[in-house]
């Protein structure tokens, strides 16, 4: 019976008239219409951003799974504890400074925390900023510390371990966990494949490294040879959310939890994302940074409340995809009212489909939105959302 009802909602959508829209009562109207297709699982919350003033509300404070629009509450805490020009870095260490003959007796230690664009090129300038220190020699291996980060590798929707939808999760891991080969597709010891290709980088710069490379933490007493900045918070997330990317959402709420409260946990920095949502008076049940668990809660009231007490933070709004243009939003809307006047986060699980933002209507007023959906077929309910944005951008008050 489900996927018979899942069935005639696609059909109808697929069939059914655009939502077209103009002052309150018009635009009420259209978001009742496509929320009654969406079913009682689901909820909607349309404010005016400036005063706050309802538009539209359909069982606004009702909890439901917010799948990736989970992303919104990992931005706003990394851009709000680790400011817009935060960075992750990377950093090499020595045993000992190089003597005069450009010899390192010991190690090369090659620590991260947690930059989730990390990647070949990035080695690259490491191992080039390790010559230009004087570096010529060293006498025992180079040893990749990603103890940052605690040892689980995945998010708590697959039980932490490595996941198909995130990859290893790692504070020392480069092109996203992946070995660029069938199998193994993903890495096993990131730590130590970051390690191995470092080595690579350097032999290949003609500095001799005298024994394999290995994994471990960097001895207080390292001495600090080169450093590379991930790009800053207000690039991170935007690549995060644009794309919808898993791995950056795990990687990043980890972060969060090494930065603010010394342990790099999924936990630890999923408590950082409930204590500064408390600040605003908001009280999501955040359970990992990407929205990929089941265990996540929210309500579209406590969504839109996020909305507007970040609306005025560019680099918040600036993460966001829009309608008809990039992102995961880039195919959607287009040619429509909303094409260029809304951005948004989508989300997307089994049974679940949700759609938040904030839309320039074309009567001058800003407007925000929370559309959580749970129990639809998420193809029909992608149309749903969009016909409802696209009359979010009509809205006259």
């Amino acid at each position: 019976m489900r996927r018979i009802a899942a069935l005639v909602l696609l059909l109808v959508t697929l069939h059914g008239p655009a939502a077209l829209a103009a002052g309150p009562e018009a635009t009420q109207r259209a978001l009742a219409r496509q929320m009654r297709l969406a079913g009682p699982a689901s909820g909607a919350l349309v404010v005016d951003v400036a005063t706050g003033a309802p538009i539209y509300a359909l069982r606004a404070d009702v909890p439901r799974m917010p799948a990736s629009v989970e992303k919104l509450y990992t931005t706003a805490t990394a851009l709000r504890t680790l400011g817009p020009d935060g960075r992750l870095m990377t950093q090499v260490a020595g045993t000992a400074p190089p003597d005069g003959a450009g010899t390192l007796n010991g190690d090369l230690y090659l620590r991260g925390e947690g930059d989730p664009t990390f990647g070949p090129l990035d080695l690259e300038k490491l191992a080039q900023q390790v010559e230009t220190s004087g570096v010529f020699t060293v006498t025992g291996r180079v040893v990749g510390d990603d103890t940052a980060f605690d040892a689980r590798r995945g998010p708590p929707s697959s039980g932490y371990r490595t996941s198909i939808y995130v990859g290893p999760l790692s504070a020392l891991t480069m092109s996203h966990g992946l070995t660029g080969l069938r199998s193994p597709y993903f890495q096993p010891d990131p730590a130590r494949f970051a390690a191995q290709a470092f080595t690579r980088k350097l032999r290949a710069r003609g500095i001799w490294v005298g024994a394999p490379p290995s994994t471990g933490p960097t001895p207080p007493t390292a001495v600090q040879v080169a450093t590379w900045a991930s790009p800053p918070m207000v690039d991170l997330t935007r690549l995060m959310n644009l794309p919808s990317d898993n791995f950056a959402a795990e990687t990043l709420i980890k972060a969060i939890g090494a930065q603010v409260a010394g342990v790099g946990s999924t936990e630890a920095g999923a408590a950082v994302v409930r204590a500064k949502m408390a600040e605003l008076g908001i009280h999501p049940t955040v359970v990992d940074g990407s929205g990929l668990s089941r265990a996540n809660r929210t309500s579209p009231h406590q969504v839109v409340d996020l909305l507007r007490a970040m609306g005025g933070e560019a680099a918040f709004r600036g993460s966001l995809a829009v309608a008809g243009r990039d992102g995961t939003l880039e195919h959607r809307m287009r040619g429509t009212a909303a094409q260029g006047r809304c951005s948004a986060k989508t989300g997307t699980l089994i049974g679940v489909s949700a759609l938040a933002g904030y839309c320039a209507a074309t009567g001058g007023t800003a407007v925000a939105f929370a559309f959580l959906m749970n129990g639809v077929n998420p193809a029909g309910a992608r149309l749903l959302q969009d016909r409802m944005t696209t009359a979010l951008a009509q809205y006259t008050p």
